[in-house]
């Protein structure tokens, strides 16, 4: 299936992430809550975040989502997974720096919507929040060059993460620009190792 927006997001009524929150942990008739975190818990035109439950995730960040959903996970979020339980992690939360989905990052919006900026912090603080020591692995590859305003996502993701005492993490090989690697087509054992997001983020 793919995804290709409907409309640029600022024409939508967002859903808050404290509201999608609330209904992500309603029992649902399409997946299991009790496993999975998803907000908004329903397929729409943006994601805040999707993930397994547990005390200690990998907060895996790419630039983002495509059409994944609860017990329907793409090739990506199925190398993520790998790569989190491969890593002594219980369990995974894939993020974005951009909630908006799309299954071409070609197709983003030109401008970013501050409003849902604003909400994916917020959900992003909420992740940080789940384990005492936050594994941040950044995975977004050479796709943040394809809009100027996600270094700025990034920079703002940065300075939350330091409120908690984020780590962050990349695996793989780095690209000749410096960009952490994308998860897909990475060995199922591949290690973390520690990424310098703000030194990486002087050099874009």
């Amino acid at each position: 299936m793919a995804h290709i927006p409907n409309c640029n997001t600022d024409q939508l009524e967002l859903v808050t992430f404290r509201q999608a929150l609330d209904a992500a942990n309603v029992p649902s008739p399409d997946y299991d809550v009790t496993k999975w975190l998803y907000a908004p818990p329903f397929y729409s035109e943006y994601r805040y975040i999707l993930g397994t439950r547990g005390k200690n995730p990998l907060i895996c960040i790419g630039i983002n989502p495509s059409t994944a959903e609860p017990d329907n996970l793409d090739n990506t979020l199925k190398s993520v997974e790998r790569i989190a339980l491969g890593n002594g992690f219980d369990s995974f939360i894939m993020f974005n720096v951009y909630a908006q989905r799309a299954t071409s990052p070609d197709d983003m919006e030109k401008t970013c919507n501050l409003q849902l900026h604003k909400e994916n912090l917020e959900a992003f603080r909420y992740v940080l929040s789940i384990s005492e020591k936050p594994a941040v692995w950044a995975a977004w590859g050479a796709i943040i060059e394809k809009r100027k305003y996600l270094p700025c996502c990034v920079r703002d993701m940065l300075e939350s993460g330091k409120e908690f005492g984020a780590q962050w993490y990349c695996a793989g090989a780095i690209t000749k620009k410096g960009h952490p690697h994308h998860p897909l087509y990475l060995r199922k054992d591949e290690k973390l190792k520690p990424f310098d997001v703000s030194t990486y983020l002087d050099t874009l």
